[in-house]
C-alpha cells in the first residue's frame, strides 16, 4: 500500500516544532538549526526520538531553512546537500532505531527571498534553488516531501513544480495566514485549496497561523473548495511574540479547542508546529484511542483541554 492509498484509511499523527525543541535545549535561535545536522546531530537525534517515542508516525527532518538561500545567510550555500542528506539520515536512523513503523518527511520551507513579480528572484531561480534542495532530500531516502509554511501562492507552485521535476515522491503543499484567515498576499482558504491541487500538490495543507480554533475554520473551507482531497494541519499553540532579550513567546489561543473533529472517514495527516512540543504529540496519540477523555494539545483553555484533529463535515 502506498501512502497515498493509506491516507484513504486512516489518520496519520506527524511530529510537532523541531526549532522549539532545539531552543528548550539551550540552542539560540540565532543559530542556523539546519546546520546542527552537521554540528550537533545527536541534539537534533534527540528530538525526532522524543516524538517517535510520544507515538508519532511521522517525522519531519531539520531541513526547514536549508535551501541556498537561507544558508547563503550563515555562508553554507554550497553545503545544501550535505545539510539536507544529513537530515534525512539522522530521521531514518532514529525510525529504524525505534523499531516502529515511522515515515521520515523531507522538510521543505520558503526560500526566504521575494519571488517575482513582488521580489527580485525569478521564478526559474526559485525552482532551481527547490530543486537542489528536494533531490538532495530524495536522494537521501525521504518517504515523503513536505513543503510548508509558505505564504505566497507563486513560490509554493515553484516548489511543487521543483518536486515533481526532481522526483517522483508524493509531495504536501502547505500555507499559512494571518489573523483575517488570508495570505499575506491577501488570499483567502478556497483559492489556496484550489491552486494547490492544480499544481499537483497530493495533500493540500495549513499550517501555523493562530493555532487549532483557527485552522479548523480554514480547513473547512478548504475541504469545500477541493471535497476530494487529502489534507494536512499542523497548528502553532498560538500567535508567536516578540518578547523581552529576543526571546518568541507563542501566546496560547484564546477560544476554547474545537471538540468536533474526530477521527473518521476522511484522510488526515495531523500534528503541531510552532510552541507544541513531544507533549503535545504525546497528547493526540492518547486522544486518538479515548478522545472524550484525553487532552490532545499543550494549549490549556479554561482549564480543560479538547480534541482538534480529524473529521471536517
Amino acid at each position: 500500500m502506498n501512502l497515498l492509498e493509506r491516507l484513504t484509511k486512516e489518520t496519520l499523527l506527524a511530529d510537532g516544532a523541531m526549532g522549539t525543541m532545539l531552543h528548550s535545549r539551550g540552542i539560540s535561535f540565532d543559530k542556523c538549526f539546519d546546520e546542527l545536522n552537521l554540528t550537533q546531530p545527536e541534539a537534533v537525534a534527540e528530538v525526532h526520538r522524543a516524538y517517535v517515542e510520544s507515538g508519532a508516525q511521522l517525522i519531519l527532518t531539520n531541513t526547514f531553512g536549508a535551501n541556498r538561500f537561507k544558508l547563503g545567510k550563515h555562508g553554507l550555500a554550497k553545503q545544501v546537500v550535505e545539510i539536507n542528506r544529513a537530515g534525512v539520515e539522522l530521521a531514518r536512523r532514529v525510525a529504524a532505531a525505534s523499531s516502529k513503523e515511522v515515515l521520515v518527511a523531507g522538510d521543505v520551507g520558503p526560500l526566504g527571498v521575494r519571488i517575482a513579480p513582488f521580489g527580485r528572484v525569478q521564478p526559474e531561480q526559485a525552482r532551481a534553488a527547490f530543486v537542489e534542495q528536494i533531490s538532495a532530500l530524495c536522494e537521501a531516502g525521504a518517504d515523503l516531501i513536505v513543503i510548508e509554511t509558505m505564504n505566497d501562492l507563486y513560490e509554493i507552485k515553484e516548489a511543487v513544480k521543483a518536486e515533481k521535476e526532481a522526483c517522483s515522491l508524493l509531495v504536501v503543499a502547505s500555507v499559512t495566514f494571518t489573523r483575517d484567515d488570508r495570505t499575506v498576499l491577501g488570499d483567502d482558504p478556497m483559492k489556496v485549496a484550489r491552486t494547490l491541487k492544480e499544481a499537483g500538490a497530493d495533500v493540500i495543507g495549513v499550517n501555523c497561523s493562530g493555532g487549532p480554533t483557527q485552522l479548523l475554520r480554514l480547513l473547512k473551507q478548504m475541504v469545500q473548495a477541493v471535497p476530494d482531497g487529502k489534507f494536512w494541519v499542523k497548528p502553532n499553540a498560538g500567535w508567536p511574540e516578540q518578547a523581552p532579550l529576543d526571546a518568541i513567546v507563542v501566546t496560547a489561543a484564546a477560544a476554547p479547542v474545537p471538540s468536533e473533529i474526530t477521527p473518521s472517514r476522511r484522510a488526515f495527516i495531523t500534528a503541531a508546529t510552532c510552541g507544541e512540543s513531544a507533549s503535545t504529540v504525546s497528547g493526540l496519540t492518547r486522544s486518538r484511542s479515548a478522545p472524550s477523555r484525553s487532552c490532545t494539545s499543550s494549549i490549556r483553555c479554561g482549564g480543560t483541554r479538547t480534541p482538534w484533529f480529524a473529521k471536517v463535515p
